[in-house]
């Protein structure tokens, strides 16, 4: 199977400014590691959407998939307190 081409929002690097910058490269690893594996073990559906969630600490890393185009969308990133609001 190809790798999927991940893209992010614009508002994306504004949210990772807000992370700690020794927890930015391990959420940023494991973006990376989505264009192998898009629903790798721990990841969860988000009800009512079409978005999934992944767990990196205390972080969240909310994020679409097109499986016919092959992209992944990283909508949001941050702590897990702030993330869905």
């Amino acid at each position: 199977m190809a790798p999927y081409e991940i893209v992010f929002k614009k508002s994306v690097s504004k949210d990772l400014k807000k992370i700690p910058k020794k927890d930015v490269l391990k959420v940023l690893k494991v973006i990376r590691s989505l264009a192998e594996n898009p629903r790798p073990s721990g990841v969860k559906k988000l009800s009512g959407q079409e978005k999934y969630r992944l767990r990196q600490g205390d972080d969240r890393i909310l994020y679409a998939i097109e499986d016919d185009k092959l992209v992944i969308t990283v909508v949001k990133v941050g702590n897990r307190r702030d993330v869905y609001r």
